[in-house]
């Protein structure tokens, strides 16, 4: 009988075990991070954008998660998660932020002369130059955080005021009531 090698499974959850106690310290240091803020009811200012810098993400986020019948990642304040990952656990990927960030101005300035900020632009110039750069790092990486933000709970800096919980009907209980197992054993018991 041929020895089999190690599981898909086994690997996946040897490298998620890896990557976090690796991580561990960042993430404990968000979560009491964003407790602190929680408790205080402040916003928190930014630890790794530059105001100009958050208002240019923050653009892209909304065109990611836009505003319309319902909140999008603007009123999300996807920012501060956005923000926050970058200052914690997130730390490797603040290359991909400032290079981005340097492109879109770039970009910006090359498919619109005399608009020197993406913020600036309309809502149809700014999904036009988003088309051009979303097989981008940057691009990617925006989207990936903006989505996590705002489905993340409240606490870690987005989904503010529970708005991507509300959008999909997430129950946020977090306790249950028994009875457990109630349907398995009725559909048993058939």
């Amino acid at each position: 009988m041929k020895k089999r090698g190690p599981s898909r499974r086994g690997f996946l959850a040897g490298s998620v075990s890896a990557w976090l106690a690796a991580s561990w310290p960042g993430i404990v240091a968000a979560q009491e991070h964003v407790h602190r803020l929680a408790r205080s009811g402040a916003a928190g200012k930014f630890e790794f954008f530059s105001p100009e810098q958050a208002a240019e993400v923050e653009a892209v986020a909304a065109q990611i998660i836009p505003s319309d019948d319902s909140p999008g990642a603007r009123e999300a304040r996807i920012i501060h998660f956005i923000d926050r990952a970058l200052h914690t656990f997130d730390r490797d990927k603040q290359p991909v932020y400032t290079e981005g960030l340097r492109d879109l101005q770039a970009k910006t300035a090359a498919m619109f002369p005399g608009v020197a900020r993406f913020s600036a632009l309309t809502s149809e110039q700014q999904i036009e130059l988003l088309k051009s750069i979303e097989k981008t790092p940057f691009f990617g990486m925006v989207r990936t955080h903006t989505i996590v933000g705002f489905f993340a709970n409240p606490e870690y800096g987005g989904n503010y005021e529970k708005t991507g919980w509300r959008l999909i009907g997430f129950d946020d209980a977090f306790h249950f009531q028994p009875p457990f197992g109630y349907y398995d054993r009725e559909y048993k018991g058939a």
